[in-house]
């Protein structure tokens, strides 16, 4: 089961759009923004057609979304794992 799957997907138009490039990680994606490597998931279920959930490496050159409010979603996450 994909412990994920439940979680509130907000989409907001302040949200931050990037195109990945050589050496992308998800993790160091979520350090730069969030300032926090654990939150790598959050980048991930944003972007569902383009990242594969079994990695943390993106392909170069794929355009992604990253939240920027995140509250609700890890809000959402820390009640589901209660």
């Amino acid at each position: 089961m994909n412990r994920y799957a439940n979680i509130e997907k907000l989409r907001n138009e302040n949200d931050i759009w990037v195109e990945t490039e050589f050496g992308d990680r998800l993790d160091l994606l979520a350090n730069q923004f969030y300032q926090d490597v654990t939150l790598y998931w959050i980048i991930a279920i944003a972007n569902p057609n383009i990242v594969n959930m079994g990695s943390l490496f993106l392909t170069e050159g794929s355009q992604i979304r990253i939240p920027v409010n995140i509250q609700q979603i890890v809000d959402s996450y820390n009640l589901l794992n209660q």
